[in-house]
């Protein structure tokens, strides 16, 4: 059984979860929960950065950066949501656009969690918030497109705005209405990413 620490609002655990839904691989895999912040987790032994998501494989050895665990579980459904040829770099492009996004958006998140009011740096703010905004402005230009399932840029972009929807109240819907149909229709075609929809 392989084992995915996670947190049920991590947008980069989100993107693993749906790329195992969409590969058909949920059930190998066990979700337990984990706490960056607690120095006693067992995290810090299987990843040396603390950092979720970490995949650890039967054999006891680990996988982490979202990017490499998802890879790793393609390759074991022989390669869906990574294509190969020139489509696969765009893809990978798409993720990493998507997914410095939400890096961007996290760092705003954790800047309002860890320091206090009177230590926030507005410049570093707004530093992460050009970041966020100009990303979502090259997507409303050209959204992707998805025929019949997506790959893993869709995903990502889609955990991406689910996670800008949960942290800042989708604040990036007013001027973003192409990206706003996009997610609507993926979310429509895509079980997985309700089934990834955070609760809490």
């Amino acid at each position: 059984m392989l084992v995915l620490r996670s947190s049920p609002a991590s947008p980069f655990g989100r993107k693993v979860k749906m790329a195992a839904l969409e590969l058909g691989l949920m059930d190998r895999i066990e979700i337990v929960p984990a706490d960056t912040t607690d120095p006693a987790e067992a995290l810090r032994r299987q990843n040396p950065l603390g950092k979720i998501p970490t995949l650890v494989l039967e054999d006891g050895t680990t996988l982490f950066d979202s990017r490499v665990i998802v890879d790793y579980l393609d390759h074991l459904s022989g390669g869906r949501l990574i294509p190969g040829g020139e489509a696969r770099f765009a893809q990978l492009r798409l993720q990493a656009l998507a997914d410095g996004i939400c890096d961007a958006a996290l760092l705003k998140v954790y800047e309002g969690r860890f320091r206090p009011e009177e230590a926030r740096n507005a410049n570093w703010v707004a530093h992460q918030d050009g970041k966020v905004a100009r990303g979502l402005e090259a997507l409303e230009a050209a959204p992707p497109v998805f025929a019949d399932r997506p790959h893993i840029g869709e995903i990502a972009l889609a955990c991406a705005l689910g996670y800008l929807d949960l942290r800042f109240e989708g604040k990036w819907r007013a001027d973003h209405p192409k990206l706003v149909a996009w997610l609507d229709d993926f979310a429509a075609r895509v079980p997985a990413f309700e089934t990834t929809r955070f609760k809490g």
